[in-house]
């Protein structure tokens, strides 16, 4: 008899394991500690792009229209499922010889991080245009390489691990990346200020050498990366040539020019419209959200009808096309096709609870009177401890009772605790309510997380690792993003009140599919 997919199996099969026969030492393995270590690495990147920088240009005088520019340098975390079957398939001169597809790969793109951590920092974009550009080019070589190193650390923690202890290695990464996120965040600060960066006076100096010793932080996913054992390889039967891989790269490198340069020129006409539209309507504030999202559906349609003209032309290997491209994504569907809806469904609405709340929760902060130290204590530095805390404990809560039944348990942790949010913008500011607040709501989503990082990881084929889950973590937040876009309009009509209440409501669909897939037991192992 053909079961469904092992991977999915195991999940929930994972709710016969006792917890008496949980040994401690098994929390021990170095595994573990290897898989901590490369979510930290993980997490070092992002916040270099975003919000550190963004503060260093703030700093300089630029006008924030320009500083939102450079987001477009992690557009890679969006698309990183492009090029992934290139990461997962094409061998890299010397070093996938010397230490395997995953580790030779991995090396790279981390050396590549640092280098562009480093040429950030050898960069002063208060000297003018012609430096603020190689910043940008810079901080774009930055967002693809961390893209990069994401797709195989991703590949690495699946296929390194087993059905009893996936979980458990979600739950680490979350906690390594959380951990990198706080050290190239609140840590770059700290660092600048203490080399003598302020508001009142800017230092270029102290950016440089905070950035040059974020540059070193990476060295930690570089030693990890040269102990740890490449994993078992998946027999795969996709022989190319060189000229092969690089018509390919050239087909991804088209989309992409096609995406940006598409965006850019519909760009041009934003501002016209949109002036011209409020003019007439003033109440339709929603109308700029909307022409972003429309912007996005132009873009995606003609980078790809510019990829598939490339694709017709005699030097594409058409055959090597539909073996890293096609045939992961047929994969998924032919074992998943009865409940390609419901697993659609929940990839792509779990997180839009969170996501969307947490757009406007800044916001928010301020609005009911929160200094900014309360908000860096409470909001920043605790709620860290509270989402590790939950991460940890969804992975062992997942060993327990399995995967699915700890997802529902977290979506609906997700959606309630909205409404805690709701609770305080009725009844007015409260320190010690933002404790509890901050404590449940962390913890939930830490937990949730954990529950869903290792549920995307058992849908995978092992012998389309690499792609496949670059394609759920894209879709995973893609929904959820343009849907936060609308978040400011919607707080500036009904308040946050509203909002909040709205924000808790969205999640109740992801939690009926959970429910509907647990008493179908869609993902349920056949012992038969």
């Amino acid at each position: 008899m053909i079961k469904s997919p092992l991977f999915i199996k195991v999940c929930v099969s994972q709710n016969k394991t006792s917890m008496k026969n949980f040994n401690i030492k098994y929390l021990f393995n170095k595994k573990f500690a290897h898989m901590t270590l490369l979510g930290f690495s993980a997490g070092i990147p992002l916040y270099l792009i975003f919000s550190s920088l963004s503060l260093w240009l703030d700093q300089i005088g630029i006008a924030k229209s320009s500083i939102t520019i450079f987001s477009w340098a992690a557009l890679g975390y969006s698309f990183k499922f492009l090029w992934s079957p290139l990461v997962d398939t094409m061998p890299l001169y010397y070093l996938s010889n010397k230490f395997g597809q995953r580790r030779g790969w991995l090396l790279f793109t981390q050396l590549l991080i640092i280098c562009a951590i480093v040429w950030m920092a050898l960069t002063n974009p208060a000297l003018g245009q012609s430096q603020l550009v190689i910043m940008a080019m810079a901080a774009v070589l930055l967002g693809l390489s961390s893209a990069t190193q994401d797709i195989l650390i991703d590949a690495w923690r699946i296929e390194a691990s087993d059905k009893k202890d996936i979980a458990i290695l979600s739950s680490l990464y979350i906690i390594g990346y959380r951990i990198g996120m706080i050290v190239s965040g609140a840590g770059t600060l700290f660092l600048a200020h203490y080399f003598g960066a302020s508001i009142k006076s800017y230092n270029y100096h102290a950016w440089q050498y905070s950035y040059l010793i974020m540059a070193l932080f990476m060295l930690v996913g570089v030693l990890t990366t040269l102990f740890i054992k490449e994993p078992k390889p998946v027999e795969k039967t996709l022989i190319h040539t060189k000229n092969d891989y690089l018509a390919v790269l050239l087909v991804f490198m088209v989309v992409v020019s096609g995406f940006i340069l598409s965006y850019q020129f519909t760009s041009a006409f934003k501002k016209y419209l949109i002036d011209s539209v409020l003019n007439f309507i003033p109440a339709l504030s929603f109308v700029e959200g909307a022409y972003a999202f429309l912007q996005f559906l132009i873009a995606i349609f003609l980078s790809f009808f510019a990829g598939k003209q490339i694709y017709k032309l005699n030097f594409i290997n058409k055959q090597m096309i539909a073996d890293v491209y096609i045939k992961p994504f047929s994969d998924l569907y032919l074992r998943h096709r009865k409940n390609i809806g419901i697993i659609i469904g929940i990839i792509s609405m779990y997180r839009i609870s969170d996501i969307v709340m947490g757009v406007s929760a800044n916001l928010f902060y301020q609005s009911m009177g929160f200094e900014l130290d309360e908000i860096a204590k409470i909001v920043k530095t605790f709620g860290l401890v509270m989402t590790l805390s939950g991460g940890l404990l969804g992975g062992l809560l997942v060993v327990k009772f399995g995967v699915v039944r700890i997802m529902l348990l977290g979506a609906v942790l997700s959606s309630v605790t909205n409404l805690l949010f709701m609770y305080m913008a009725q009844t007015g500011k409260s320190v010690a309510f933002l404790v509890v607040l901050i404590s449940a709501d962390n913890l939930s989503a830490g937990l949730a997380m954990a529950a869903f990082i290792g549920f995307l990881s058992l849908l995978v084929n092992r012998s389309y690792t690499a792609v496949q889950y670059a394609i759920f973590s894209s879709v995973m937040t893609l929904f959820p993003k343009i849907i936060g876009g609308f978040s400011g309009s919607f707080v500036d009509a009904y308040g946050f009140s509203n909002f909040f209440l709205l924000s808790a409501l969205i999640g109740v669909p992801v939690v009926v599919l959970l429910i509907i897939s647990l008493n179908k037991e869609v993902f349920s192992f056949d012992e038969s």
